[in-house]
């Protein structure tokens, strides 16, 4: 599960909470399919559409400068007006990931006499406090204004404890750790929450499912053929095997993006136990040095 996804995630379970932060008020939304806008596919791996009687508010997330951004808001905006001509729509860019590309301090379109405008969100701009106020803004705080991530991760936690329903907890928890990995190492997150919760968010088993269930399939295929060549016994220890490590290189390359041929290697020779560790602590990961750090720990090379 991408951080873009895990955005989405935060602002349809908390609709209510986003809206106070971006619109200054309490709007009931609704999620608004973008099946309903679309001429031609859509991009929807990072973006969310909520709507309620007399608005829609448009959010999309971005980890990385994309200079096709303006463009995409006067797209998303015509098409909107074509399906709500009488609603008013709000439009925000949120950047995740600090960066100094000019491109995320772009906040409008121009095309000879077209001019569109839209709203950009820098978090590590945005003041930390309204961050802390309100349960589905709990995982963006500590992307927020700060010299001290660390501290904030921290009073993250102190909030998120207290939360009682069990399953918005884990969630949260969850949703915390994954964002915390843009800006902190995955040894300070596991530290400051605790990862007995985090392993029964729904994210969390999405992402191990998901792999799981795409592994399983080869590792069956696998296992059967090496079961006829080789035996019954060796054919389901290498379909497992093959399981594990196409699970971690799954989750690898979404949450890092491509992987060198050198370190899928290196994944491929980790014996069982250690694909299944390397599972779990993936998860904290925000950069390839993550990936060399957590291999050289376990005696492997770095390179």
């Amino acid at each position: 599960m991408s951080y873009d996804n895990v955005c989405k995630f935060l602002a349809e379970t908390f609709a209510a909470d986003l809206a106070t932060w971006l619109l200054g008020e309490s709007i009931a939304l609704s999620k608004l399919e973008p099946s309903e806008l679309s001429l031609e596919p859509i991009r929807a791996d990072s973006l969310i559409f909520l709507e309620s009687e007399n608005l829609v508010l448009h959010i999309e997330f971005q980890t990385a400068p994309d200079e096709q951004i303006p463009f995409r808001m006067l797209d998303y905006r015509l098409r909107l007006y074509r399906r709500f001509p009488q609603k008013v729509v709000r439009q925000f860019v949120i950047y995740l990931r600090r960066t100094q590309s000019p491109l995320v301090y772009q906040s409008q379109f121009e095309l000879e006499a077209t001019h569109h405008r839209f709203n950009v969100i820098r978090l590590w701009e945005s003041a930390v406090a309204p961050l802390l106020e309100s349960p589905g803004l709990l995982p963006f705080a500590v992307l927020g204004q700060t010299s001290n991530p660390k501290e904030v991760l921290e009073r993250v936690a102190q909030r998120l404890s207290a939360i009682d329903e069990r399953t918005e907890q884990s969630n949260l928890m969850a949703a915390s750790g994954i964002l915390a990995g843009l800006i902190l190492d995955q040894q300070t997150i596991q530290q400051l929450l605790r990862q007995e919760t985090m392993r029964e968010s729904s994210f969390y088993q999405a992402i191990l499912e998901e792999g799981k269930q795409e592994g399983r399939k080869e590792g069956r295929q696998e296992g059967r053929q090496e079961g006829r060549q080789e035996g019954r016994q060796e054919g389901r220890q290498e379909g497992r095997q093959e399981e594990a490590s196409s699970l971690v290189l799954r989750l690898l390359t979404r949450k890092l993006g491509i992987i060198s041929a050198n370190l899928q290697n290196q994944i491929t020779q980790l014996p069982l136990p250690a694909l299944e560790i390397l599972s779990e602590d993936l998860l904290g990961f925000s950069t390839l040095e993550d990936l060399l750090s957590w291999l050289q720990t376990h005696q492997l090379s770095g390179q």
